[in-house]
């Protein structure tokens, strides 16, 4: 794992893990291993066990998050009717590890920026009539307020003004 052979680092810890499935250590290095690799799944599955013996792991909860979007992000998932659980479910993750690490921490506040402008962006597509516009337009909102919270950390984040612009531009396509 050290070495980036993140493949062979999977495989020698899945046996770890079943020789010690209860070792948090163990989880956290297969969690991050699999999330590497791609195998976002298993890496949502690892966490979630993680959690199960560590719920105060707030890396847990942003690597499960941060999983739960990209599966949701995959044009794969397109047809999938789960997408927006996988989006619901990245939001609550990045929101509990804020909840436990604190709002200071920016890669946190941008990464649930993120998800709610994805989150956002898949809810628009579906819009048939004004009246669906309103919780589309509470994502975005909620995306712009995590983005602020990061500006008013670090203000020279110039891809963070972009993503709020971005973000401005989808709210206008709307109208």
């Amino acid at each position: 794992m050290m070495k980036g052979d993140y493949k062979s680092a999977v495989s020698q810890l899945e046996k770890a893990s079943t020789k010690t499935p209860n070792d948090a250590n163990v989880l956290k290095m297969l969690g991050y291993s699999y999330f590497q690799c791609g195998n976002y799944e298993n890496s949502i599955s690892t966490y979630s066990q993680l959690i199960t013996l560590k719920p105060s792991d707030y890396s847990a909860y942003y690597y499960r998050g941060k999983a739960r979007q990209n599966v949701a992000n995959d044009p794969k998932e397109s047809l999938n009717n789960m997408r927006d659980n996988f989006y619901l479910s990245a939001i609550a993750d990045f929101t509990k590890a804020i909840e436990l690490h604190g709002e200071e921490d920016t890669q946190l506040m941008q990464n649930r920026g993120l998800a709610y402008k994805d989150y956002g962006i898949y809810k628009s597509y579906k819009i048939k009539k004004a009246v669906d516009k309103k919780p589309v337009l509470a994502l975005f909102n909620s995306s712009i307020a995590d983005f602020q919270k990061v500006l008013l950390i670090q203000p020279q984040r110039k891809d963070i003004l972009s993503l709020i612009d971005y973000v401005n531009e989808q709210i206008k396509s709307l109208k």
